[in-house]
């Protein structure tokens, strides 16, 4: 509708270049059709005034928008020539039109024309003409692309998830276990496909050795008689996040929800409120692996164009901050969408139709460097992207397979496909540690808290608990980085690990490891795997400082108790020597402790060099393991309930 709003039908009633009266009334009929949406109508009406006419500019043009407007994009060329064949400076803006129309062809040599002609024009605004150099640049970009292809197959997920209804927005758990989609359903009680009935719900299908089991509705609470879609899992699958629309509930017209799983069930959805919810739209949420960050799209005022991608950050109370802009780095004046954050927190991407590319949506990534600035977008390239539009990819944790939703296929209804992603677009590689928290004694199920910490960075990467039932939990890895992980819940000596993944170029094999908790007791003790000595040495190395800090809040937390810090070696060496150091790394950690102000009453230490072995010594492995440092309870609680 470029052409008439520039135009508008008051002027043309006045200055129409027909002098037919006939020819006249039939396109300012077809005028008032088309602003009502009636374009077969109005087809009709302004061919009538062609054939009354066939001079008749305005005619041609109106009847290039119609079809434009109808997505027959070649006809709408065909009646914009036959415009500028009578007169090619009667009204430039045609050429706008007409490259848009080329380019939603994939035919971009004729849209850099069309638009080169609009750029060159004398009678034309700065406005349109730096808007015309940009799609220039896009129509440049499409043609580079199309020269150097990037290896690119989508396969049919299959017909256990694919159905004959539209399936789109799929999210995926990082052990690419569970798949979650929305389904747009037509069909009415009697199985017939009635497009009245039209009806978005959350479908879910399990991965197992005979692939994605049949998807079945994910059902009440999370799925309603509304419209719910464009869901976003955590990485452990434990919250989802959704865009609901025009609920009693709603500050605008599309709002995010959230949800949380206890064991197989979901809990009642929760708007999210303000100030991440507005009267404006947000919708299309995507949830960072620990589910600290949000991003999302919305229209909201203070943007950089019409739909941008925001962010907002969950506070340690678990209220969710004042969302900001993205920037302008990814933000445009025109419209940035569908974001995906990948499992490694670092790598983000999008869809946009401002950033040069194949035209209309186009598929980008941007990545996060060490100071938190996002890189300039890369196009994803041709034929992932293409003249249509490409809006929803996610990517699986280990970065290597992308799933996103099409109908280009098919040519009918939007299937969910994957394919192999090429090199130069794919995330960092993320394993993840999978397991259940439970009581060492009673074997009990348990909720618990996890912390998941960058040893070189010492940012915390993941913060997350383990299901409420199953005691089930999944944290992922980004491999090529050294991480502590700590396992805490009230009344139970805290669990610790660490993962040197620095080494492995690509740690494929998840970690599966099942994480006891022993309840505070005499006699208890829990080995400090994140204490960390200098070579032969007992001074602590810098990466100690977070398990030492975990040891002294544990300490305040638990006023009544009273530890021993126990140090032990290998077997190589002097056994008199290793006795000696193990005294001294012990005793370096109680210092510790009573420096931040635990009461020296409290902690004790000794060393044990290497007459308590926990595995053998003739390997380097086992040595390892045995040189440890570990606390004991040796005092029981002294406060009473």
């Amino acid at each position: 509708m470029v052409l008439l709003m520039l135009w508008g039908p008051d002027m043309v009633s006045q200055e129409l270049s027909t002098e037919n009266s006939r020819a006249a009334r039939f396109f300012l009929s077809g005028t008032r059709e088309f602003e009502l949406h009636n374009y077969p109508e109005a087809l009709r009406l302004f061919k009538q005034a062609i054939a009354s006419d066939k001079g008749f500019y305005e005619a041609y043009l109106m009847a290039g928008e119609t079809y434009f407007e109808m997505d027959e994009f070649l006809q709408a060329v065909s009646y914009y020539e036959k415009a500028v064949a009578i007169n090619p400076d009667f009204f430039p803006m045609i050429y706008f039109n007409m490259g848009n129309a080329w380019m939603a062809t994939g035919s971009y040599e004729e849209a850099k024309n069309a638009y080169e002609r609009l750029a060159g024009h004398p009678d034309v605004s700065e406005r349109y003409r730096a808007l015309a150099r940009k799609r220039i640049e896009s129509c440049a970009f499409a043609i580079e692309a199309m020269s150097d292809p990037v290896p690119f197959d989508p396969v049919d997920i299959g017909s256990a998830i694919n159905s004959e209804d539209d399936e789109y927005w799929p999210t995926l758990t990082a052990d690419e276990q569970v798949l979650i989609f929305t389904r747009q359903t037509m069909q009415d009680p009697g199985g017939r496909r009635v497009p009245a009935n039209l009806r978005e719900d959350f479908y879910i299908s399990y991965y197992g050795d005979d692939g994605w089991s049949e998807a079945a509705p994910v059902g009440a609470p999370l799925g309603s008689e509304l419209n719910e879609g464009a869901p976003s899992v955590t990485a452990d699958g434990s919250m989802i996040f959704f865009t609901a629309c025009n609920r009693a509930d709603g500050l605008g017209s599309c709002d995010i929800y959230f949800a949380q799983r206890k064991g197989q069930s979901w809990g009642e959805p929760v708007n999210l409120g303000a100030p991440v919810n507005t009267s404006a739209w947000e919708a299309q949420p995507s949830i960072s692996p620990d589910g600290s960050t949000l991003y999302f799209a919305s229209n909201r005022g203070g943007g950089q164009g019409k739909m941008d991608i925001w962010y907002s950050v969950r506070g340690p109370e678990g209220k969710w901050g004042v969302p900001k802009n993205l920037g302008e780095t990814i933000n445009t004046p025109e419209n940035e969408m569908s974001p995906f954050i990948h499992v490694d927190n670092n790598t983000l991407y999008f869809s946009s139709d401002g950033h040069p590319g194949m035209g209309g949506y186009d598929l980008f990534v941007t990545r996060r460097d060490d100071e938190g600035n996002w890189s300039e977008p890369e196009n994803l390239g041709y034929p992932l992207n293409t003249h249509f539009d490409e809006i929803g990819l996610i990517v699986n944790a280990r970065g290597d397979k992308g799933y996103f939703s099409s109908d280009r296929m098919s040519g009918e209804v939007r299937d969910i496909y994957s394919f192999d992603l090429h090199h130069g677009a794919r995330p960092n590689e993320v394993s993840y540690m999978k397991g259940t928290v439970y009581d060492a004694d009673s074997r009990r199920r348990l909720r618990a808290s996890f912390e998941l910490i960058d040893l070189h960075s010492f940012e915390t990467v993941t913060r997350s608990y383990s299901d409420a039932l199953t005691g089930e939990f999944l944290v992922p890895l980004v491999t090529g980085g050294d991480y502590a992980l700590n396992v805490s819940r009230e009344g139970y000596l805290f669990y610790s690990d660490h993962f040197s993944l620095s080494s492995f170029a690509h740690q494929r094999d998840p970690f599966l490891k099942d994480v006891p908790l022993n309840a505070i007791k005499p006699g208890e003790k829990t080995i400090l795997r994140n204490i960390f000595f200098e070579f032969d040495s007992y001074e602590l190395r810098p990466e100690s400082l977070m398990e030492l800090e975990k040891l002294t809040q544990f300490m305040v937390a638990n006023p009544g108790i009273s530890v021993r810090i126990n140090g032990h070696t290998d077997n190589i060496g002097d056994a008199s020597y290793n006795m000696e150091l193990s005294e001294k790394r012990a005793g370096t950690v109680a210092r510790f402790l009573i420096d931040s102000g635990v009461d020296s009453e409290r902690v004790t230490h000794a060393g044990f060099g290497e007459t308590m072995p926990v595995a053998t010594n003739q390997t380097e492995e086992g040595r390892a393991e045995n040189r440890r440092t570990e606390f004991e309870i040796i005092e029981p609680e002294l406060r009473e309930d």
